[in-house]
């Protein structure tokens, strides 16, 4: 009896931890790899915990900000090689370069946070700009 016990909590554990490692992925595609992490109150960040935005003024896949804008608001920039998957997109800037979007909306970071946490961005420039959330 005590044997078929030890069995069947042996099997379970596999069983719990073929799901959670299902978890980890989502469309394919390993969770570590996406390009921002969540906060604890859904909000954006880069791997550095910075907190990302979003810019009213972007058309859906396509930046409207450059040059200056650019050097106050930088892009999460993405590698030629990033993968798009779910809500995750990959949008060209007017330079060329690649950038990360979320749910169509470019992603940016803002100079003025000065830690991870900050969100001095928001509502910057007449609510123009917002904390991208999840």
């Amino acid at each position: 009896m005590i044997n078929h016990i030890h069995s069947s909590v042996r099997q379970l554990s596999l069983i719990a931890a073929f799901a959670l490692a299902g978890c980890t992925t989502m469309g394919g595609t390993d969770m570590s790899d996406m390009p921002a992490k969540r906060a604890s109150d859904g909000t954006l960040t880069n791997a550095a915990g910075m907190t990302l935005y979003t810019f009213d003024k972007d058309a859906a896949g396509k930046s409207a900000c450059n040059g200056p804008c650019a050097a106050n608001w930088p892009p999460l920039m993405a590698t030629s090689g990033a993968k798009a998957s779910g809500d995750w997109s990959v949008v060209t800037r007017d330079d060329g370069s690649k950038q990360w979007a979320y749910k169509g909306k470019p992603l940016y970071t803002w100079t003025k946070d000065q830690k991870a946490g900050d969100k001095t961005g928001d509502g910057v420039a007449n609510n123009a700009w917002h904390t991208a959330k999840e």
